[in-house]
């Protein structure tokens, strides 16, 4: 059974896509930026606090499909600046400080904004079956 979690943004009519989609017990969550549903950078050019909106926001699209940030097996974040890892990874870490999934950084030349420095994507493994939808 495959369940979706709309993007939410102006973006994802436009370019197709799901914020996350459930097939079995994997959950993928696409890559996320801090922006809001009308295309608006929020927090822009600051790194912590987009990295902040962003792991909630997938945090909402995991538990709309019956998950948690506890079942995150994988992050990749992607910064156009890898000077602010920092303010990154510190937020980062007190999401997932206890949890702790396999993550990679990298430096990107830019995002879809340039007020967006960073994006993350995440791949979740649950062990109960895909909610009804």
């Amino acid at each position: 059974m495959r369940s979706a979690v709309p993007a939410g943004t102006v973006w994802g009519d436009i370019v197709g896509y799901s914020r996350a989609v459930r097939v079995g017990s994997v959950i993928t969550v696409a890559g996320t930026t801090a922006s809001g549903a009308d295309g608006k950078v929020l927090h822009p050019g600051d790194a912590g606090p987009q990295t902040r909106v962003i792991l909630e926001r997938i945090a909402a699209a995991l538990q709309n499909l019956g998950a948690s940030l506890n079942d995150v097996v994988e992050t990749r974040v992607y910064v156009t600046d890898i000077t602010k890892w920092e303010a990154v990874g510190r937020v980062h870490g007190e999401v997932f400080g206890a949890i702790k999934p396999a993550t990679a950084m990298v430096e990107v030349s830019r995002l879809i904004d340039p007020a967006i420095v960073v994006e993350i994507s995440a791949m979740a493994i649950v062990e109960a079956a895909a909610p009804a939808r």
